[in-house]
């Protein structure tokens, strides 16, 4: 049997057409353009960087530019601060009564710089050796905030969970690039203050990124609730909160902090 070739009737073939055109025409029109995925709005802000490293970012707030105490205050009665401040640095004091000092203002999340320096003569060893503490919220009076740890941790040996770098007794610096006695060393800290619900329950958890010397130590980590020296973290809502910096009961020499500063991330 001989197989005839299908013919379109002339009528349909302009319409047949067409409708291979309308397909090619809607197939190049769904191939992906570099300016789907282009965004121009909003402009972020402007920040002009420090000169030098030392120096703060046009945005931020100094805490501590050398010359005085008038960012901080008590942290026990927020009567102004009772520290020293002596040849452009901060230093603790230790006197009976004078104890903790906190930012007069209070944050959520930011970013902070600060550097500290353990005194060339140093003393004592494990914990009783340069002890202070960043506390990244100082929620109140009766709760011991959240504390990344000042220490000298440089061959002096300690639990590592409680050394220089670590978030205390939570978790321990992922390397240790702490100085000798008598050098400054610089903690650069991104914090997002934990979230909680209506009824007081924690929504999400608190994360820290902590640069010590320029090595990262803290890799946004998600604490476990304020930092207790015995027994387990838990959280206790809170909106925002001061920085607060430690004077240690030790009976070593105090340390000293200089170039504070924070940016606001909210």
């Amino acid at each position: 049997m001989k197989l005839r070739s299908l013919r379109f009737p002339q009528v349909f073939a302009p319409a047949f057409l067409l409708l291979l055109a309308t397909g090619a025409v809607a197939q190049q029109a769904a191939q992906p353009k570099p300016e789907d995925t282009e965004v121009w709005q909003p402009v972020p802000k402007i920040v002009t960087p420090g000169a030098t490293d030392a120096q703060p970012p046009s945005d931020a707030i100094v805490l501590f530019n050398g010359t005085n105490e008038d960012e901080w205050v008590s942290a026990q009665d927020h009567t102004p601060a009772r520290w020293f401040v002596h040849d452009g640095v901060l230093t603790v004091n230790k006197a009976p009564g004078v104890g903790n000092i906190e930012t007069r203002r209070r944050f959520r999340d930011y970013q902070l710089h600060i550097e500290w320096k353990i005194p060339t003569d140093i003393t004592g060893s494990g914990q009783a050796r340069g002890n202070s503490g960043v506390f990244l919220a100082s929620t109140g009076p009766g709760d011991s905030g959240y504390e990344l740890q000042v220490l000298d941790s440089y061959n002096n040996a300690t639990y590592v969970n409680g050394q220089a770098g670590s978030i205390y007794k939570q978790s321990p610096p992922l390397v240790n690039p702490d100085r000798p006695p008598g050098q400054w060393q610089t903690y650069d800290v991104i914090w997002t203050a934990p979230r909680f619900n209506a009824d007081g329950s924690l929504k999400t958890p608190a994360y820290v990124t902590v640069f010590f010397n320029g090595v990262l130590v803290q890799n946004h980590f998600a604490l476990k609730g304020q930092t207790l020296y015995i027994g387990q973290p838990f959280y206790k809502a809170y909106d925002t909160a001061p920085i607060k910096l430690q004077a240690h009961s030790d009976k070593s020499e105090p340390i000293s902090f200089r170039n504070i500063w924070v940016r606001e991330l909210n």
